[in-house]
């Protein structure tokens, strides 16, 4: 073995490190974690934004910058690997105007989308909501459909949104693009969809008591019983 060929074992174990811009401050990271380890990595404190880091509760909203790319793109921390010469920075909290409302007191669903919330047919159609989307969805095509009052298609659409709200700050019609997809999905399932076959009589014995003593029963049992009962069943 020639003498180059030899490296010392501290440096071989040695993790690649990338430079990051977080919040405007360089950091040194190891390659390839995440966002949000390398918030952690270099001492920040997260007092919002972490939450399940699977990227489904989209708690983690990020903006961010590639090297030599002047483009500001959006992700979830806790899915998003760094790269060198990355700059990013949490999104931070957005003050989007909630609709408060009783879905079982709606008599006229898809028009009443237009009380609660009124800027909603204002879409200028600029496509910025669905740029900004971390989870590749339509938004802004989802808007109009809701606005056109077909809650179906809209329920589908947004089946993977994680309510990062990434789509709020950049609607130049001041749309809450989420939250009109939250109504028009609970709508449509309150109003428009079919319940299942045996939901409301079985809704209506546990108001009831039928279920009472045997919950009594599970509650009791100790952690073996619950393991012993799980195993012969299955």
């Amino acid at each position: 073995m020639k003498p180059h060929d030899i490296v010392e074992q501290n440096q071989a174990i040695q993790p690649q490190m990338v430079t990051v811009e977080i919040e405007g401050k360089r950091f040194q990271v190891p390659a390839g974690i995440t966002l949000m380890k390398a918030l952690w990595y270099t001492g920040q404190d997260v007092i919002r934004g972490a939450g399940c880091l699977g990227g489904f509760c989209g708690a983690c909203a990020t903006y961010y910058r590639t090297k030599d790319d002047p483009k500001v793109k959006t992700c979830l921390a806790c899915s998003k690997a760094v790269e060198d010469g990355m700059s990013f920075s949490f999104m931070p909290a957005f003050p989007a105007r909630k609709a408060t409302y009783d879905l079982t007191q709606l008599t006229d669903p898809k028009q009443d989308l237009f009380e609660l919330y009124p800027e909603a047919p204002l879409c200028r159609n600029c496509n910025a909501c669905t740029e900004a989307c971390p989870q590749s969805i339509n938004v802004r095509e989802g808007v109009w459909k809701a606005v056109f009052g077909d809650f179906k298609a809209v329920s589908e659409m947004f089946m993977d949104c994680v309510m990062c709200s990434m789509c709020n700050p950049v609607c130049i019609a001041d749309i809450s693009p989420n939250l009109v997809a939250v109504y028009a999905s609970r709508a449509q399932g309150v109003h428009y969809t079919d319940k299942p076959e045996g939901l409301e009589s079985r809704i209506q014995e546990i108001a009831d008591g039928k279920f009472t003593h045997d919950w009594d029963r599970v509650l009791k049992l100790s952690d073996e019983d619950l393991q012993n009962t799980s195993a012969s069943t299955s």
